[in-house]
């Protein structure tokens, strides 16, 4: 296994964090470097949806843990390696603590995650920030 997470706080509550992430996974975008999300279902944990990073082509993934406000994971598996991305949320200081981990599990995960891994989660902070700016300005 290899994993990876990032870390930063908001000052938007965890409800305004949960709702820009909730509208992201719908589909809406973010920011100018969001990627694309397109839901075949329900909000929710077993709904599956394509993915499409910036510049790159699309993938599944499928919803595998939902605890609105809390929690939001999915999974993506590629051959022998599945990818998990989830999103924490907590109460911080009057705002919101949000750390966004990257997983990688499966045979080769080992040897492949440290190269894979960081050109995966490359765009962590640009997609947190973008997250972040969406759910500050939130009415």
């Amino acid at each position: 296994m290899w994993t990876t997470s990032y870390d930063v706080t908001t000052t938007a509550t965890p409800e305004d964090v949960w709702d820009a992430l909730t509208a992201l996974h719908s589909g809406i975008p973010l920011g100018p470097n969001s990627d694309s999300f397109e839901l075949h279902g329900p909000f929710a944990a077993g709904t599956t949806l394509t993915v499409t990073p910036q510049g790159q082509e699309s993938m599944t993934s499928t919803i595998v843990e939902l605890d609105p406000v809390r929690v939001y994971a999915d999974q993506t598996v590629f051959g022998d390696l599945t990818l998990t991305f989830r999103h924490t949320l907590a109460a911080h200081d009057g705002g919101t603590r949000v750390t966004h981990t990257l997983e990688i599990t499966g045979d080769g995960s080992d040897e492949v995650g440290p190269e894979l891994g960081p050109q995966i989660s490359g765009d962590f902070p640009v997609a947190m920030a973008e997250l972040l700016a969406a759910a500050e300005s939130r009415p």
